[in-house]
């Protein structure tokens, strides 16, 4: 019975880039970023006040912030009021594409530092256990600043034993 169900489950699963979902109401899926077979002004309209909020977006560095905002603006004035990619020029296609797959690096990237991970973990000479959350981008963080503290540290002890 489950050899036959695997096909059927990869038969429905979607083929192709990655690309947002827009509902009933032209909404973005954040997490996925531009889908130009989509309203792209909706999608253009989610992403901005997602950005504008700092919740979706919250570890996206200023400077990809602005790269985002420029592509969005430059893919607006390549179609202009075309519905359809697919009536444009090649040229002006290859460049909307081109920053489609801009913005969706960026904004996938970014939505995947911002997702909040709790954990449950005992502080040193606890026996309580507590919930810490923090996004994955702070605990990335935490980790290089403890490696780089050990690292100083072995570095500090040898030259204490050098003398």
């Amino acid at each position: 019975m489950c050899k036959w169900m695997l096909p059927v489950l990869l038969a429905f699963l979607p083929l192709g880039p990655v690309s947002a979902n827009v509902t009933a109401n032209d909404a973005v899926a954040l997490d996925k970023g531009v889908d130009l077979g989509r309203s792209f002004e909706a999608q253009r309209q989610a992403i901005l006040q997602a950005l504008a909020d700092g919740e979706v977006y919250k570890e996206i560095s200023p400077e990809d912030m602005q790269i985002v905002r420029d592509s969005l603006a430059r893919m607006s004035g390549l179609l202009g009021d075309v519905q359809d990619v697919g009536r444009l020029p090649e040229l002006t296609r290859v460049e909307i594409f081109n920053e489609q797959g801009r913005v969706n690096a960026l904004l996938t990237r970014a939505h995947a530092d911002s997702r909040l991970v709790c954990r449950r973990e005992k502080p040193v000479g606890s026996n309580r256990s507590i919930n810490r959350c923090m996004t994955v981008a702070e605990r990335n963080r935490e980790r290089d600043n403890a490696q780089d503290l050990m690292r100083n540290q072995k570095k500090s002890e040898e030259l204490i034993n050098v003398r």
